[in-house]
């Protein structure tokens, strides 16, 4: 990859950061007053997609 760019995708990723930061910020903010999060409602999800994409995987070798 040329120099021009990688300071182009640089400039590219300061740019994204830029815009985002402000509503990532207020989302943050949002999260931690958060009188009662439920995280079993993430965590079940998550470790069944975790355990299909390891199955799979141990299906794609053999």
């Amino acid at each position: 990859m040329a120099a021009w760019e990688q300071v182009l995708l640089g400039i590219g990723g300061l740019l994204i950061l830029f815009f985002f930061w402000p509503g990532a910020k207020v989302a943050m903010e949002k999260s931690r007053k958060a009188e009662n999060p439920d995280w079993a409602g993430v965590f079940i999800p998550v470790t069944a997609v975790v355990i299909f994409i390891v199955l799979l995987v141990m299906v794609a070798r053999s």
